[in-house]
């Protein structure tokens, strides 16, 4: 995805290099506040049927409940600005450093070309660029799903019958800070990390192997057009949350309930008092929400991207 310039001696020339990460690096951006504006909504109500399943029969009685409550801008976008904050942030490093990643990996097995990188080779990139990604990620999402479920914690905490008091994400980052140290902001990095590097092995294996499958015999892959690329894209997405999905329920749970036991004692305790079941409460509208995020993430960014190198490259 990432484009490689080399001299005539086959060197990669630097500042191409840094140029062609600073187009990644803004067109994952693009990408992330048109993935935020998509899927919102049904990425509150995954959060809030992850961590307080026994509150809703299911997606539409969560949806409704929280339409019905609190209103689509403080109900089904609550989070949206640390979701804004946390995208740019994660899908900016994240394809800046599968760029990165993927320059390295044809360095190390001898591949001229960026675009010859293998489907294993176009996956381990992305798990390596997952890592980075995740020290970005944690902290913006531990504000968007403290206030997505802010609803359902303080109604736990409140006499019956008293209003419940939101704040907003600036001042829940202080209150977090206050009470814990900027550390308290990486609550759940681990299992972040648990989440995003074996889940984006999956999603960019997907991605790539799906646009291969839809370019037509001698084409490149990078022609295949907008709609191919949204069906790319929404594979990668289906297949990423298929496989990560139980890690980022306890990741939810450890974030939200501010749990401190260790991702393996948390895991085992879900499964003992609520069943495996509980470990992909959320699943179905986080399907339904990642065809059409994950698909426009994708054609912004492939588009935004090509759209830059057309106008910056010599």
């Amino acid at each position: 995805m990432a484009m490689e310039h080399k001299d005539d001696h086959g060197t990669l020339k630097s500042p191409k290099n840094l140029k062609s990460g600073i187009i990644d690096f803004t067109a994952g951006s693009l990408g992330g506040v048109t993935l935020v504006y998509v899927g919102q909504p049904l990425d509150t109500v995954k959060v809030k049927m992850q961590t307080f399943p026994q509150l809703y029969k299911g997606m539409i009685d969560c949806f409704m409940k929280t339409l019905k409550q609190d209103g689509i801008v403080r109900g089904l976008y609550a989070g949206t600005i640390p979701a804004l904050v946390a995208n740019v942030a994660e899908n900016s490093v994240l394809f800046a450093a599968y760029g990165l990643c993927q320059n390295a990996i044809a360095n190390l097995t001898g591949v001229q070309k960026v675009e010859d990188l293998s489907l294993l080779g176009n996956a381990w990139a992305g798990f390596f660029a997952a890592f980075f990604s995740s020290l970005s990620l944690c902290p913006t999402e531990l504000i968007k799903c403290q206030l997505q479920a802010m609803r359902e914690v303080e109604t736990q905490k409140a006499a019956p019958g008293e209003r419940v008091n939101f704040i907003g994400p600036w001042q829940l980052t202080k209150q977090i800070v206050r009470a814990e140290g900027p550390q308290g902001l990486f609550r759940g990095l681990l299992s972040t990390i648990g989440r995003e590097m074996p889940g984006y092995f999956c999603f960019f294996g997907g991605y790539e192997t799906t646009r291969q499958l839809l370019a037509k015999p001698g084409q490149n892959k990078e022609d295949i057009g907008w709609i191919n690329t949204m069906i790319a894209g929404a594979a990668g997405g289906v297949i990423f949350w298929l496989v990560i999905f139980p890690a980022d329920v306890i990741k939810s749970r450890i974030q939200v309930q501010n749990l401190r036991k260790p991702v393996y004692i948390i895991l085992k305790d879900v499964v003992r008092t609520e069943g495996i079941g509980a470990l992909y409460n959320g699943l179905k509208p986080t399907l339904i929400r990642t065809v059409p995020a994950t698909a426009t993430l994708f054609v912004t960014y492939e588009y935004s991207k090509g759209l830059m190198h057309k106008y910056f490259d010599d």
